[in-house]
C-alpha cells in the first residue's frame, strides 16, 4: 500500500478489526454502591475473584459490593517503640550492666567533653 492511501485514515486511532466470530469469555455483572448513593455495574469474568470494593465511576470514592461481604479488616501492627527494639537486642540484665559502666565513667570524670566554640565565647 502506498503512503498516500494511508494518509488521513486515522490508522493509529481507529481499529479496523471487528468482533464478528469471536466468542467472549462468560461474564457476570457485579453491582457496587458508594456512600453517596451512586450505583453502577462492573463486568467481570465468571472465573474472576470479585473485589469487595471498587472506585465509584461518578464521584471517585470507594464503593462497596452490593449484597456482598465487606472488605476484610487488616490486622494493624502495634507501634514499636525504641524500648521495644532495644529489648529485642538485649536483656534487662545486660542493659543494667551497660548503665553501670557508663555511670562509672561519668562519675570518674574520665570522659573528655569537648566545649563547643560558641559556648566558649559566651563564657569569656
Amino acid at each position: 500500500m502506498s503512503e498516500r492511501a494511508l494518509r488521513g485514515t486515522r490508522l493509529v486511532v481507529t481499529s479496523y478489526e471487528t468482533d464478528r466470530g469471536i466468542d467472549l469469555a462468560p461474564r457476570q455483572a457485579v453491582e457496587y454502591a458508594c456512600e453517596k448513593g451512586h450505583r453502577f455495574e462492573m463486568p467481570f469474568s465468571v472465573e474472576a475473584e470479585i473485589p469487595p470494593e471498587w472506585e465509584c465511576k461518578v464521584c471517585g470514592t470507594q464503593a462497596l459490593l452490593v449484597d456482598g461481604d465487606g472488605p476484610e479488616e487488616k490486622k494493624a501492627k502495634p507501634a514499636r517503640t525504641h524500648w521495644d527494639m532495644l529489648m529485642e537486642r538485649r536483656t534487662r540484665e545486660e542493659l543494667e550492666e551497660v548503665l553501670e559502666e557508663r555511670l562509672a565513667v561519668l562519675r570518674s570524670g574520665a570522659m573528655n567533653i569537648a566545649v563547643h566554640p560558641r559556648d566558649s565565647r559566651k563564657s569569656a
